[in-house]
């Protein structure tokens, strides 16, 4: 077994300081890119915030946060450990994927499996923390967790197929605060929001793999694309600021998310597109990391109005 870092690999991380024998596994977790389960939990948190506009937010609401974010790290690192079981040739011709833990044979594909099952044990604990609404909503969508690996052997839009998967916390969030009285439509809004800047994302992502994904008869947006990659990666984020103000309209923040929601758009949207040379993987690499900026800042415009109400009666406004 050798210590190399998969390409794409954060160079130092805490994982580096874990015993030799339980470093690849944390690798195919994607312990050491954190921006996976960052994204991931992103829309969970963004669904209970604009769930909570016009009430403000509760003490559970804290158990739900900490459900999500262990929920988001534990099934980002099965989605990738099922995704590399999958993938373990594709990846060993790919330059960035070769060093990955199966092609490399840090790790077994009989471990790799008792691995997925131990994360997904340890993602079953977190939607316990959740009211049964969130749970069913949540167990919704691991059919099409299940079918993602195969989306970029059969179209070539596996980016839409990611954007569904990975937005389903926005209906979770949503129906976690609802009182089971089915998930709210501007959650809904929210989720097709999320779906959108999910596409945007993973095509910027995929640029870095388009040379190695055409040797190998992988599909991708990026591909599709080719050299009008940027209009339609920014059409998607256009439908993603669009859909999230209709979101924060129905749920009645209005002005209140509308504008702070304008500002990502100008401020952290437009610069990061611009910031990306097609030619060069490494500025679509920072790009995608960016997102996760982006979609704090979202979260964050989804937020003000529910923790105004929270903290009005402390300021005696």
């Amino acid at each position: 077994m050798t210590d190399s870092k998969p390409a794409d690999a954060l160079k130092a991380h805490w994982t580096d300081a874990l015993p030799r024998g339980l470093k690849p596994y944390a690798q195919l977790s994607r312990l050491d890119r954190p921006i996976g389960w960052q994204l991931l939990l992103l829309p969970c948190l963004m669904g209970l915030a604009v769930a909570r506009t016009g009430y403000g937010f509760f003490w559970e609401d804290a158990r739900y946060a900490i459900a999500f974010l262990l929920g988001a790290i534990a099934m980002r690192g099965a989605g990738c450990t099922y995704n590399d079981i999958l993938d373990r040739d594709i990846d060993s011709k790919v330059e960035r994927t070769r060093l990955r833990p199966l092609p490399s044979g840090a790790v077994s594909v009989k471990h790799a499996w008792v691995w997925l099952v131990a994360q997904c044990l340890f993602g079953l604990v977190a939607l316990l923390l959740l009211p049964p609404l969130a749970q069913v909503t949540a167990l919704l969508a691991l059919p099409l967790v299940a079918l993602y690996p195969f989306m970029k052997r059969i179209t070539w839009w596996p980016q839409a197929w990611l954007g569904v998967v990975f937005s389903w916390g926005a209906l979770v969030g949503g129906a976690a605060v609802s009182q089971g009285h089915g998930v709210p439509l501007e959650a809904i809004a929210l989720y097709a929001g999320c779906t959108a800047w999910t596409i945007g994302y993973d095509t910027i992502y995929a640029l870095q793999d388009r040379e190695d994904d055409a040797l190998v008869g992988v599909r991708s947006t990026a591909r599709l694309f080719a050299d009008q990659w940027r209009t339609w990666t920014s059409v998607f984020y256009v439908i993603a600021l669009a859909l999230w103000a209709i979101a924060a309209a129905i749920s009645g923040a209005s002005l209140i998310a509308a504008i702070p929601l304008s500002l990502v758009g100008a401020a952290l949207i437009w610069p990061m597109l611009q910031s990306i040379d097609d030619t060069r993987p490494e500025t679509a690499l920072a790009a995608f990391k960016r997102n996760a900026l982006i979609g704090g800042a979202v979260l964050l415009a989804f937020a003000l109005e529910p923790l105004w109400r929270t903290l009005r009666p402390f300021l005696g406004a």
